[in-house]
Order: C-alpha cells, then sequence, then structure tokens
C-alpha cells in the first residue's frame, strides 16, 4: 500500500532577501525557518532543502541497511549513519557522502561494507537522488 507524506513551504519574498517557513505536514514535528542565506552560507539556526534530504537519505539508509543486515541473519546491535549532501550555488546538489558505522555481531567487515553498497543501491532515497552524479559510501564496523 502506498503512502504519502507532506511538506508544506510558505514563502515571502524574493530569494535573496526573502524567507520561508516549512511544516512538517504528514508527522507535525514542527515548522522550521529557511533562506538563501542559511542554504548557501552558514546555517544560521534554519534548514535547507539539502539538509532535508540528509535526513531523509540517512534515515531511508539506515531501514534499507537495518533490513539487509537481519535477512543476511546479522542483524545491527546499532547503525549510525551521517549523509553529507553538498550544495554548490548555481550548480545544485554535486555529491552526497553516506558514513555508516555499525555494531553487528558475527559479521566480517568486507561483508559489512557489501551489505552497505546493496543498501544503498537498494534505499529509494538513493533511487530517488540517482541524478546526483557523486553518492559515495564509507562503511566500517565500529
Amino acid at each position: 500500500m502506498a503512502t504519502t507524506r507532506t511538506a508544506t513551504t510558505v514563502w515571502e519574498g524574493t530569494l535573496f532577501e526573502g524567507a520561508g517557513k516549512v511544516t512538517l505536514d504528514s508527522s507535525g514535528l514542527g515548522t522550521y525557518d529557511v533562506s538563501w542565506p542559511s542554504r548557501a552560507e552558514d546555517a544560521n539556526g534554519k534548514t535547507s532543502p539539502e539538509e532535508l534530504i540528509a535526513a531523509a537519505h540517512s534515515s531511508c539508509f539506515s531501514m534499507a541497511f537495518s533490513n539487509g543486515l537481519a535477512k543476511n541473519e546479522t542483524p545491527a546491535t546499532s547503525l549510525t549513519v551521517s549523509a553529507d549532501v553538498e550544495f554548490t550555488p548555481g550548480t545544485g546538489i554535486t555529491a552526497i557522502k553516506l558514513t555508516v558505522r555499525g555494531v553487528v555481531d558475527g559479521l566480517d567487515n568486507d561483508t559489512f561494507v557489501e551489505l552497505a553498497q546493496a543498501a544503498k543501491e537498494g534505499c529509494p532515497v538513493s533511487q530517488a537522488l540517482a541524478g546526483v552524479k557523486n553518492i559515495t559510501l564509507d562503511a566500517a564496523l565500529a
């Protein structure tokens, strides 16, 4: 069964002088400030589309990898995943780096890396971001 998640942004003003607020409608978790300077320069307590993509990618990859490890009969004790999304003004998203460290009993590092790569390729957010030419993975047991 398909599910739909919704977020809404209200933007006021021009790109460079204006600002907006993005609301996570489906979860009701909150409303967050966004602006061009917080996207292209320092965050200054505001979020950006790239930070939201990083959150989506790290959580999706965590789920896909956790599932792959369980199917391998080596469930993770813990996985710590970060996603760094690089944004270049005028060009767009130029790179994404996924980093995962895991605690998995009974698994060697080479198999961990192999399963992590499969999770990266199978993760629906990775697939949605396939237009980003440089998506890398740094995976290792903790």
